[in-house]
């Protein structure tokens, strides 16, 4: 049997003598570095809480250890014991990450802030929520899974949990019930979805002892009251078994399993059955060596007894969803008394008792395989366990598991639990709370701290939105290249509220942003009628009412200028399959596949610039902008050798250079902020000018860049725009 009670040091403090008693009462089978590790910890943390008169710390370096005993009894290895050693007796006070890394290493100092940001959230509680409390305190249970990037930070929550639940005694009756009754809806889940079965029998159990103590008593009294004849009846079902097995030659250790109260409590309310009507009061466990000494033990045991229809379980064939495996049966035994027996292998029953934190000890012991890896996986999707046969939820919620990581659980100030997907922000978190909210929305604190709406949350954040009176969205959080939404939701409600405002207001704010874009980006005007239908619509108003609307992003528009509308059933053009040329490999020229071309450093086109080429001398085709004035010349002296060309409806991957135009009052850092933007976007700066007008307080700058496509060459000066003393930013043309 594995065990996970812990040995202590009595008394209410705990010096370094009593952290040497603990550590000489741990299992043979932890080793000596562990030890020595926990040594140091403990060191550690009662040298940094020297010299406090009061010692506040010695009770919390008790708690602690009890901790680091349980995960210890665990098998798991030395960075998590540590953590909880850490965590634990400082935890108003941790020092910082950067002094916990340099002293114990990444992982632990990893492990110590999961656990300060589950801290943050693990006590949250929610009246009067709009959400049921069974959805709100599911989505609380998947928010601490999610913070945790380690699992192991999990069981340290649950070691912790289950000790404060061993003290529970000594607390008030009304805060024994509270913490009960948390206990019950969120950790005893946990410890059942990781499969930790030991910690979470234990927690229902005690759960029980203070959620209804006169129910937890009767059926205590009546396991006690008839423990001699359960001992005698066992003892001698073990001695006829043992003899059975060893005639067919299977070596098995057998032992009788003690009832778990909370189970037998359950299934009479469930079932609706009184205490007597319970068939498993008397249990075995049989361990044996081998998958085919399970079945062979079966039907030993099949063929001594009848057994009883319906209470049969094959979970070694077909596992629990997390990997639990082992077969329960139960017969009419001697007496006509119905006894239980769970036949199951040793390395089954590891995992029985101990879950997934039995993983890494057989990672450790370099057992690390395919299956394992599996189980991993498996728990990583949060996949529910089937405890219950009866409760076909559960599959239901095994099927939707896989979807928890990728989502969020965020906080509002209330404490109610907000799932969102992962990527989202502040804004999507504003209208999953309300439409209304959503609308008004002008800012967010993120864990109290103004935070830009494009960031994206993480599990565990507390986001408060910060709103107007009145007024509605920015058309801007519809643009996709600017991150300001990532759910459908969020941008149903934007288009909708846009659909409800005055057409002719749409249809001016729409004439406006596609001006104001051309204008911008250098380029021609595009051909409304064209445009029209291609999207489809049936007058040009129409097409602009929907740009002022944000359902047709005006970059959209005003990248046309350069894409000849395509006839009825015409095939793409598509580049031809040749070497890509940097800048220009996106270039088709008229009546030729296989023509160098390259940008012209005149007026750098970009797609989709109209374009013209022009025939070199050696050099292929450069590729022009049709109003560059170069051409201009060229036409009246060069005619033959201007050729027609134009993008390809494929374009690879290439960049092409760029003008940008900054007009700003002057001020310190306005370089380096311009700098940021464009190195967040991933562009090339190829060359720098600036000139200060000392007098007008006024700063000009050109930054040649490298680009991919319009739509980054929007989104750049879109963001260089929105910069503090910036009058005016366009592409230079």
């Amino acid at each position: 049997m594995v065990s996970i009670t812990s040995h202590i040091p009595e008394g209410d403090a705990v010096d370094a003598a009593g952290v040497r008693l603990w550590l000489e009462s741990l299992p043979e089978s932890i080793d000596r570095t562990l030890r020595l590790r926990l040594a140091e910890a403990c060191d550690w943390v009662l040298a940094t809480v020297a010299g406090d008169a009061e010692q506040p710390r010695s009770g919390t370096l008790k708690h602690a250890i009890a901790v680091a005993d349980i995960l210890a009894r665990m098998g798991l290895e030395w960075e998590p014991l540590v953590a909880s050693v850490l965590y634990g007796s400082l935890y108003a006070e941790l020092p910082g990450s950067p002094r916990i890394e340099a002293d114990f290493g990444p992982v632990v100092a990893r492990m110590v802030d999961g656990l300060a940001r589950i801290g943050l959230v693990a006590d949250v509680g929610s009246e009067d929520l709009q959400e049921s409390r069974q959805e709100h305190i599911e989505n609380l249970r998947r928010m601490m899974l999610s913070i945790a990037e380690d699992i192991r930070v999990v069981l340290i929550v649950l070691a912790e949990r289950l000790h404060e639940m061993r003290m529970l005694k000594q607390r008030e009756p009304a805060v024994q019930q509270m913490v009960a009754q948390e206990t019950l809806e969120i950790y005893a889940p946990l410890a059942n979805r990781l499969g930790i079965w030991q910690i979470k029998w234990e927690l229902e159990d005690l759960c029980l002892r203070y959620l209804h103590p006169e129910e937890y008593r009767q059926i205590a009294s009546r396991l006690d009251g008839r423990r001699a004849d359960r001992e005698a009846f066992i003892a001698g079902i073990i001695e006829l078994l043992e003899k059975r097995f060893a005639e067919a030659g299977i070596r098995a250790e057998i032992s009788g399993r003690p009832k778990h109260i909370y189970s037998i409590w359950r299934k009479m309310q469930r079932k609706a059955v009184d205490f007597d009507q319970i068939f498993d009061l008397r249990a075995l466990r049989v361990l044996v060596d081998s998958v085919a000494d399970c079945y062979a033990v079966l039907g030993i045991v099949h063929g001594i007894w009848r057994h009883i229809p319906g209470e049969f379980d094959d979970y070694i064939a077909t596992p629990k969803a997390n990997m639990y495996r082992s077969i329960h049966t139960a017969v009419i035994g001697p007496d006509d008394k119905p006894l239980e027996i769970q036949i199951r292998t040793h390395e089954m029953h590891e995992h029985a008792e101990l879950g997934v934190a039995a993983h890494w000890r057989y990672k450790e012991a370099g057992r690390e395989d395919i299956e394992f890896e599996r189980r991993i996986a498996l728990m990583r999707n949060w996949l529910e366990s089937k405890d219950d046969p009866d409760n076909a939820q559960d599959f239901v919620d095994a099927l939707k598991a896989d979807l928890d990581f990728q989502h969020i659980y965020v906080l509002t100030p209330q404490g109610r639990v907000i799932e969102l997907p992962r990527g989202s922000t502040a804004v999507d978190f504003a209208y999953a709370i309300h439409s209304d909210v959503g609308n008004r929305c002008r800012g967010a604190k993120v864990d109290g701290r103004i935070t830009p709406l494009s960031q994206p949350l993480e599990s565990g954040q507390t986001v408060e939105i910060l709103t107007a009176k009145e007024g509605g969205p920015s058309r801007d959080w519809l643009s996709p290249h600017l991150g300001y939404i990532r759910t459908s939701k969020a941008r149903n409600r934007i288009r909708h509220w846009f659909k409800q405002q005055d057409y002719e207001q749409h249809l001016e704010a729409g004439r406006a942003a596609l001006e104001r874009e051309v204008e911008r980006l250098g380029l021609p005007r595009p051909d409304l009628e064209q445009a029209t239908r291609r999207f489809n619509f049936k007058k040009a108003d129409d097409l602009l009412a929907a740009v002022g609307r944000g359902e047709v992003s005006p970059v959209q528009i005003a990248g046309m200028a350069g894409r000849p509308l395509q006839a009825e059933g015409e095939q793409p053009r598509r580049r031809p399959r040749r070497k890509p040329v940097k800048g220009a490999g996106d270039v088709i020229v008229a009546g030729e596949d296989d023509l160098l071309t390259h940008i012209a450093r005149c007026c750098k086109p970009v797609p989709y610039d109209q374009i013209i080429g022009f025939i070199t001398r050696g050099r292929g085709v450069t590729v022009h902008r049709r109003d560059c004035p170069v051409v201009g010349r060229q036409r009246e002296a060069e005619q033959e050798r201007l050729v027609d060309v134009q993008w390809a409806d494929q374009p690879i991957d290439a960049t092409y250079p760029v003008d940008i135009q900054v007009l700003a009052g002057d001020r310190k850092g306005l370089l380096r902020d311009i700098s940021s933007i464009l190195t967040n976007e991933e562009v090339d700066v190829i060359g720098v000018s600036t000139q200060s007008d000392r007098r007008r307080d006024r700063a000009s700058m050109r930054f040649t860049v490298e680009i991919r496509d319009m739509r980054q060459l929007s989104r750049i000066l879109e963001k260089v725009g929105q910069l503090p003393d910036v009058i005016q930013v366009r592409r230079q043309v």
